[in-house]
């Protein structure tokens, strides 16, 4: 998951509107958003070469997503999938607080990393590279540095979140959409360097990826409503100019 923008307790009639796009190599196997089988609680896409996932929430309400703190100077080859820091809160049956005091030693075994854990009570980021916040309302946009870097499509996709929160309903769900296959290609003086060379700077630099064998596969929009409606949407476009699979869900959260 490379590119996260959501509003936390901002909308009056949502909780969390969040929308969010995953880039990875086309060749990498993954499963569409579905409810587990191994855990019928949890819904989220799959990583099929570890088994952890990007991003997902529970009939319960937890939720978790995760990026990747871009670079190339320090990357493990053998490290642990980051994905399975996911999969590990939303299959467990711990409070994010006890989570993250489990995980937070062990972080420096992980490819660095950022890591977002919700439950019905609160939100939090934690960053390999920043630590824990708890955040408060806001709107956020978080993509390979930390939470809010004024990265040009980090910043871009935060305005047009504001504006898409003055929709409603389908709305609002469509002009998150637009919003994330926005692909406005910044100046070269505005661009991050990350050690990865002017080329891969400007092909990361949109909302929606697209190359010959890396790009933006799916793209997920969550809201969660404050009488604890879920309404979860994942387009899959795995290399393809519009997506060759759409999935909704919907259903109320439980309540413990």
């Amino acid at each position: 998951m490379c590119l996260i923008a959501f509003a936390y307790n901002v909308h009056p009639s949502y909780r969390l509107i969040l929308a969010a796009n995953r880039d990875e190599f086309y060749e990498r196997p993954s499963s569409s958003a579905d409810f587990w089988q191994d855990h019928p609680e949890v819904l989220a896409g799959r990583d099929l070469k570890n088994g952890g996932t990007w991003l997902g929430i529970t009939r319960a309400g937890k939720f978790a997503a995760v990026t990747n703190y871009r670079d190339p100077l320090t990357v493990k080859k053998d490290a642990p999938s980051r994905g399975n820091l996911v999969s590990g809160f939303l299959t467990s049956h711990q409070t994010i607080d006890h989570y993250l005091e489990k995980i937070i030693p062990k972080s420096g075994r992980y490819n660095s990393f950022n890591l977002l854990l919700g439950d019905d009570n609160d939100f939090f980021v934690f960053s390999s590279r920043g630590g824990k916040q708890k955040l408060k309302p806001g709107i956020y946009g978080l993509s390979n540095h930390l939470l809010d870097s004024p990265w040009p499509k980090v910043t871009r996709i935060k305005k047009m979140m504001k504006t898409a929160l003055q929709k409603k309903g389908d709305e609002l769900e469509d002009e998150l959409f637009v919003m994330l296959s926005d692909r406005h290609v910044p100046p070269d003086s505005r661009l991050p360097a990350t050690g990865i060379g002017l080329e891969w700077e400007r092909l990361l630099s949109t909302v929606f990826i697209e190359s010959r064998i890396y790009g933006t596969r799916s793209s997920t929009i969550l809201m969660i409503a404050r009488n604890r409606h879920v309404r979860f949407v994942e387009k899959v476009f795995d290399g393809q100019k519009d997506p060759w699979m759409i999935s909704r869900f919907s259903f109320f959260m439980k309540r413990r």
